[in-house]
């Protein structure tokens, strides 16, 4: 099974996606604990990357499809994975569909989770990790990106049938409840 977890910074995604994995026995790839990772090296592309994050912006799609081409190829993904922060932008979408149909698999699931934008702010804010992408003036820029770049990947979804959405302005049990509902009947095709 192939889930890929939608909706803006701040929505969950990253909770739902650990959950998620836990509950299918799925990897859960998020491309920002990845390049997370990257910029802790301290090496020259991490620095590069750090200084695309800290303006709020999305790094460029090449380097996100060559991230999640690399692991799914990886064992551990065999069986399906969830996919968090990847696709962000319409051209992720063609590049994903791309790299599914060399694997000869399929994009089973997009769940969309909606959360009002001020409990988006406050989550962020009260995240207090010390992230670089998660200063006030950051997150406008994440959320003006989102808007722009990820409502559309959101729309071709929604066109194709495959987007389910979720209100993730509810405790993360609720959510993920909601999530393994939706999904029961790919876990029953799969």
């Amino acid at each position: 099974m192939i889930i890929t977890l939608l909706g803006p910074p701040g929505s969950g995604k990253g909770t739902q996606g650990k959950l998620l994995s836990r509950a299918l026995g799925l990897p859960h790839l998020s491309t920002g604990d990845m390049l997370r990772d990257i910029v802790a090296s301290d090496s020259d592309l991490g620095r590069e990357i750090a200084a695309v994050i800290d303006r709020g912006h999305f790094i460029s799609d090449e380097m996100a499809r060559d991230m999640v081409a690399d692991r799914l190829d990886a064992p551990e993904c065999a069986q399906g994975v969830i996919l968090d922060g990847f696709p962000r932008t319409l051209p992720q979408v063609s590049l994903l569909d791309d790299i599914l149909v060399v694997r000869e698999r399929q994009l089973d699931a997009a769940l969309l989770f909606e959360v009002p934008e001020e409990v988006l702010v406050a989550r962020i804010a009260e995240r207090g990790d010390g992230r670089l992408d998660d200063r006030p003036e950051v997150i406008a820029e994440r959320l003006a990106v989102y808007h722009q770049k990820t409502r559309p990947v959101i729309e071709t979804y929604r066109g194709v049938g495959a987007l389910q959405v979720i209100s993730g302005d509810q405790s993360p049990d609720a959510v993920l409840e909601a999530c393994l509902r939706l999904l029961q009947p790919h876990r029953k095709a799969g």
